[in-house]
Parts: C-alpha cells; sequence; structure tokens
C-alpha cells in the first residue's frame, strides 16, 4: 500500500481525480457541477482542489459568464498519468488485472 500515492489516495481526492478521468483529455467541468456530482460542500472541494493543484494533477481556469466568475476543472497530463498509475498499483495490490 505504500506504493499508492498519498496525494490520490485520500478519498475525497480519489473521488475527485476519478470523476475528471471519466472526461476527455483536456474536457473540463464547472466547479458547481463537480461538486454536485461529488456532493461536496464547496470548501472541502477546494481544500482538496488546492493539494492536486499543487501537485500538478489538475488545470484550473477561471473565466467569467457574464458578470459572474466560473471555474473549470480538469485532469492535467500528469494527473491522468498519476491516476492510471495508482488505478495500476492497487489493482497490483489487490491482485487482479484488467
Amino acid at each position: 500500500m505504500a506504493d499508492l500515492d498519498p496525494v490520490i489516495h485520500a478519498q475525497a481526492r480519489l473521488r475527485i481525480t476519478a470523476a475528471l478521468a471519466t472526461r476527455e483529455p483536456g474536457e473540463s467541468i464547472a466547479f458547481p457541477r463537480l461538486q454536485e456530482l461529488l456532493d461536496m460542500t464547496a470548501g472541502n472541494l477546494s481544500t482538496h482542489l488546492r493539494k492536486l493543484e499543487d501537485a500538478g494533477y489538475i488545470d484550473v481556469e477561471k473565466s467569467h459568464k457574464g458578470r459572474t466568475p466560473v471555474t473549470y476543472l480538469s485532469l492535467s497530463k500528469t494527473g491522468r498519468r498519476a491516476f492510471e498509475d495508482y488505478m495500476e498499483t492497487l489493482r497490483s495490490v489487490l491482485g487482479t488485472t484488467s
């Protein structure tokens, strides 16, 4: 289990990366939509997104829709690779293959 990426291994961050990994590379999702999908508070989601951003695992794009600020999130190339490695390691630990 020591080989599992500690940035991703936290339950909330694993849920976030898994949700973002279901999207095509470069495809983003708005913060409120991700919050709704994961049923997380804005503060909790923000805290975990910051850790993923600091690790270079997600890309954050801030823009405006009219006068309203909007944050879009996507899994970076590094993040996608880290998630794939995490899943491969997890399968190995569990003794399963895909």
